[in-house]
């Protein structure tokens, strides 16, 4: 029964591939990492870019019209990423997982739509990130990393497609060796064939190392994304200030810390004291001299007077 259903669905992709040729152009896939910058070709010729209408399509959403006849459009949620290349090919920056699906480059010449110049591109995106319920990452913890494809081609799901095609995921080191589940460090699963998880325990010889999952086909790389481990870097631990409590015991050992503040304190007032009696004494010694000279001068001055006197009347007699 399994191999009847993978007969029609190989049925299926055939069937689509006639119906594509039938316009003369051939539908091109474009597989691309999570964060990096994608151009998509317009591969019709177009005449004009003014001509040219770009849109988006997804199996879990309605057509999207993300360039109207050279003009982008402002209401969709991708809008600042886009842009239209001289080519008329449709740029799309820093991708997400959320971008893939096909994009339909169309032509309208005289308000006729061209169905037969258009051109379909498919979008597959790579994407690799921890597990969502990991919440700490450094040596000696365990790290899960998943690693999905994110596909659809013409209403087919992933899983189906890339089975059919041949496409596969591999996880390699950062030499580009294969992880198998032979290395006992590591646990591989694949939940599906567009998921492959990875599940170790790091090292510190882990910093800085990379872990890379690929897409091949035909053993062609078509893309990889990259997890690089990095050690947390440590935290400062800054000395605890001790801060003044209302606890009574803390108080008591505090107050005889106070006690040379007090102490410096009072030497401090002493000696501004003894400072200004100095100046003062400074300022005032050579007045009291002054005042002596004049004290005696003066009674020097009345001996005079009084001796001068004596003779007077001496002579006089």
């Amino acid at each position: 029964m399994a191999d009847k259903c993978h007969l029609c669905l190989l049925g299926l992709i055939f069937l689509s591939s006639l119906l594509t040729g039938t316009s003369g152009v051939d539908d091109i896939h474009v597989f691309i990492s999570s964060g990096e910058n994608v151009c998509l070709p317009c591969n019709n010729d177009p005449h004009d870019c003014k001509s040219t209408t770009w849109i988006y399509n997804n199996r879990h959403s309605a057509a999207v019209e993300l360039i109207g006849l050279g003009i982008k459009k402002k209401d969709t949620e991708k809008h600042e990423r886009l842009s239209l290349g001289s080519d008329c090919s449709l740029n799309i920056k820093n991708i997400t997982k959320e971008d893939y699906g096909s994009y339909s480059c169309q032509q309208y010449v005289d308000g006729q739509h061209y169905k037969e110049a258009d051109a379909r591109v498919y979008l597959h995106v790579l994407h690799v990130s921890p597990s969502s319920s990991q919440t700490e990452i450094s040596p000696g913890s365990s790290v899960s990393l998943s690693c999905q494809l994110y596909s659809s081609y013409t209403g087919i799901s992933c899983d189906g497609w890339i089975r059919s095609e041949g496409y596969q995921l591999f996880w390699v080191n950062q030499t580009g060796v294969k992880l198998t589940i032979s290395d006992s460090r590591y646990q591989i699963s694949a939940p599906g064939y567009c998921i492959l998880t990875l599940t170790t325990t790091l090292l510190n010889e882990d910093d800085n190392r990379e872990w890379r999952c690929q897409v091949t086909h035909r053993n062609q790389v078509k893309t990889s994304a990259t997890y690089t481990f990095r050690k947390p870097a440590p935290v400062d631990i800054k000395p605890l200030i001790p801060v003044s409590s209302s606890n009574s015991e803390t108080t008591s050992r505090q107050t005889p810390a106070a006690a040379p503040e007090q102490g410096s304190s009072s030497l401090s007032h002493i000696s501004r004291e003894i400072l200004i009696v100095l100046k003062t004494a400074a300022f005032a010694a050579p007045t009291v001299i002054l005042l002596q000279i004049i004290c005696a001068r003066r009674a020097e001055r009345k001996d005079l007077q009084h001796q001068e006197e004596i003779m007077m009347n001496t002579v006089l007699e």
